[in-house]
């Protein structure tokens, strides 16, 4: 006999039962708690969802799992007691609501990205994401972001739109705040003390378990972060440029020096196919007999570290101890009597070029040129060398008709969107991994995007030499290239850049370094190409910039030291300016 349909079964997942689950899920949500009731939760919450970076990690590290989930149990505790502590200064009955989605929000993309790209959340790394520009941030959006921290956000959203929080007076909430800051300060610390002798040196050997305690480490490295610049303008800025002046060469020299100082963005020198690597990247500088140092290391392994220490005269071990700020190579060159111009196709100089003339390099392009070389606002390197000549004659003649300095801040291989980096001839190794979710890439597809983007870097140094050989007939003429740091393209897991330095791999600090001098400069500087050639191997990191740029502009100033200028060596005092 069949069945009416008021009488068959219901599907369970019929809309009927639905909406009764709904309906039962929604009141419950909408149970009236307090304040710190609501805090608690959350704070228990985010333990379970969003520090899975944490607990793979110290699975990965901890063997068995009887080893490791007494730590699990115990970096738990701690991290909820840490964030019931920062919510008792939250845990209000009126206009809270929104702190609170927001610090689940900051937990959802932080967990997204420590797993996506296996990065921590430590002060530097923060810093990168608050000075990150908009078209960076459109490289990283992807739908599996939207995903991944939807699952995360979902459920506490929709509980915190729902959830009433009735009323309580001022002085009882201050009371039960205290109390539960109390509470979670000794549970915290009686969890240190009954768990130090696994804690204690699994913390010392594994140090950035500490930035993977998510949203703890995010916000405490957001703060920092933000608070840098505070106190980096109570700072008072030491002068480096007392004694600056141009050397004997400039009244020796029939023509004025041109110089380009190309500073390269995410370039790993095992990458670059004049250093041996198994692929031709870089025929152009191969074709133009540029002379290349193969044994470089960075300052940081960031823009944000690199850029300004690279330009500093303090090295890297004075530039991150000090307590005060200092004029940079820019300010020199500039004080003793050169012109100098940053141009920019970055986020920015990282105050490196704030007190010499800058430009960005997309300003001025006419519509052709920026229809061939931009896409979405961003433009390919190639940009800069648009429109150089007249950036050239609008200089300051009196410093011009001794010198310039023009330093071009690149693109490069600013990942994840590697694929954007290249176009056109550019693209040689295919197919690339067209994706900002590198780990979704085969790894093959990932180096061929990689590798194109340095690629590109070859067309656009070649270029630069191009357009300086035009210039030999008026000036003596040269170009230094070196990278702000590396890139991890997947191994040992990682991806990307930013690692604190001392866990960092070697890749995201060994950096590309190549020269092109023409003849005139060389005899000008008295310096032999042989023997620079023949220290292609010597051990060099950024501090030598700052010192081999002031040789090579041939620059005075007590600043200077021979022994970090990594061409003094090879010149030859019994040669004559020419």
């Amino acid at each position: 006999m069949l069945q009416t349909p008021s009488s068959a079964c219901t599907s369970p997942l019929s809309p009927g039962p639905l909406r009764r689950i709904l309906r039962q899920v929604d009141g419950w949500f909408s149970t009236p708690l307090s304040a710190q009731q609501v805090v608690l939760r959350l704070s228990v919450y985010l333990v379970l969802a969003a520090n899975w970076p944490l607990w793979l990690q110290l699975a990965r590290i901890g063997g068995a799992p009887s080893l490791y989930m007494r730590s699990v149990a115990a970096l738990a505790v701690l991290i909820a007691c840490g964030m019931v502590a920062i919510f008792a200064f939250l845990a209000w009955t009126r206009g809270m609501k929104l702190l609170w989605w927001l610090v689940v929000l900051v937990a959802a993309l932080s967990q997204y990205y420590m797993l996506t790209y296996s990065v921590v959340m430590d002060p530097g790394m923060a810093a990168n994401v608050l000075q990150t520009d908009a078209h960076e941030v459109a490289d990283l959006l992807s739908l599996r972001m939207l995903l991944a921290v939807l699952a995360v956000l979902l459920l506490p959203t929709w509980w915190l739109l729902r959830v009433r929080i009735p009323a309580m007076r001022p002085l009882r909430q201050v009371w039960r705040n205290l109390a539960m800051l109390a509470l979670a300060l000794g549970v915290a610390a009686g969890t240190v003390a009954a768990t130090s002798r696994d804690l204690a040196p699994l913390m010392r050997n594994h140090s950035q378990l500490r930035y993977l305690m998510n949203p703890l480490a995010s916000l405490y490295s957001t703060t920092v972060s933000a608070m840098q610049p505070v106190f980096a303008r109570s700072r008072t800025l030491v002068p480096m440029t007392q004694g600056a002046a141009l050397g004997d060469s400039y009244a020796a020299a029939a023509r004025p020096l041109l110089f380009v100082l190309v500073v390269g963005e995410t370039a790993r020198a095992d990458h670059f196919g004049i250093n041996g690597y198994g692929r031709d990247t870089t025929p152009e500088l191969a074709r133009r007999g540029v002379m290349s140092w193969r044994n470089v290391h960075s300052c940081g392994t960031s823009t944000l570290a690199s850029l300004p220490c690279m330009f500093s005269p303090l090295g890297k071990s004075g530039f991150e101890s000090r307590d005060a700020e200092y004029e940079n190579l820019l300010d020199v060159v500039q004080a003793a009597g050169l012109a100098v111009l940053w141009l920019d196709n970055q986020s920015g100089c990282k105050g490196v070029c704030d007190r010499v003339p800058h430009a960005v390099a997309s300003e001025g392009l006419d519509e052709r040129a920026r229809a061939g070389l931009c896409d979405g606002g961003e433009c390919r390197d190639e940009a800069m060398l648009h429109g150089l000549d007249a950036r050239l004659a609008a200089m300051p003649a009196a410093q011009r008709e001794r010198g310039v300095l023009l330093v071009l801040h690149q693109m490069g291989s600013h990942g994840p969107a590697y694929y954007k980096r290249s176009a056109g001839a550019a693209k040689r190794f295919m197919p690339e991994c067209r994706t900002e979710v590198l780990a979704d890439c085969a790894h093959g597809e990932l180096v061929n995007a990689y590798d194109n983007s340095i690629v590109a870097t070859d067309i656009f140094l070649g270029k630069t030499i191009d357009w300086l050989r035009e210039k030999g007939a008026r000036y003596d003429t040269g170009m230094l290239y070196l990278s702000d740091h590396g890139e991890s393209l997947g191994e040992y897991g990682l991806f990307l850049h930013g690692m604190p330095y001392g866990m960092a791999p070697d890749v995201q600090k060994h950096v590309p370094m190549v020269a092109w001098l023409d003849d005139a400069l060389l005899r000008r500087e008295r310096l032999s190409a042989a023997c620079l050639r023949a220290g292609a191997d010597a051990r060099l990191t950024h501090d030598n910039l700052y010192h081999t740029m002031l040789g090579l502009l041939d620059v005075r100033s007590p600043s200077y030291r021979h022994p970090l200028d990594a061409f003094d060596g090879c010149r030859d005092t019994a040669l004559a300016f020419k």
